[in-house]
């Protein structure tokens, strides 16, 4: 009986999802997703357009970041749980007057964009946390 080698290939992710909490917000528990280098570059493709340059007459990509924003944030942040209204104050400027301070703001996509948009400490937060290998292999 002759044992076949394990190709590697068969062994990867393309993706995996976990559970990671936002540091100083208790309880605001967000669904993030490893992307696989593979799947990040198939994703910065679809928002590349090519121009052509009048200068140089050359092709030229260019990239639409409003348009990687919304795909990115779809890949990445699956949902959220315990996002306190007033944990958003500290993340950007917001009237929550009208709102009790210790009711949660539903995950939507939409919601999800507006603070990866909005709040540089947020995007930078979600970019390290999907970015490092560890989150998803329970090697911390």
């Amino acid at each position: 009986m002759t044992d076949s080698p394990v190709s590697l290939a068969s062994l990867m992710l393309p993706e995996k999802t976990v559970t990671v909490g936002y540091p100083g917000c208790s309880g605001w528990e967000i669904d993030v997703c490893f992307l696989a280098r593979e799947s990040l570059i198939k994703l910065r493709k679809r928002c590349v357009t090519t121009k052509f340059d009048k200068k140089t007459r050359q092709p030229e990509e260019v990239l639409d970041e409003e348009k990687f924003l919304v795909e990115y944030c779809k890949a990445s942040i699956k949902g959220w749980e315990g996002l306190k209204f007033s944990y958003l104050k500290d993340l950007l400027l917001i009237d929550v007057s009208s709102v009790d301070p210790d009711s949660c703001l539903p995950y939507t996509l939409e919601n999800a964009e507006l603070l990866m948009r909005n709040s540089g400490d947020f995007d930078s937060w979600i970019t390290e946390t999907v970015g490092d290998l560890e989150n998803f292999t329970g090697n911390k």
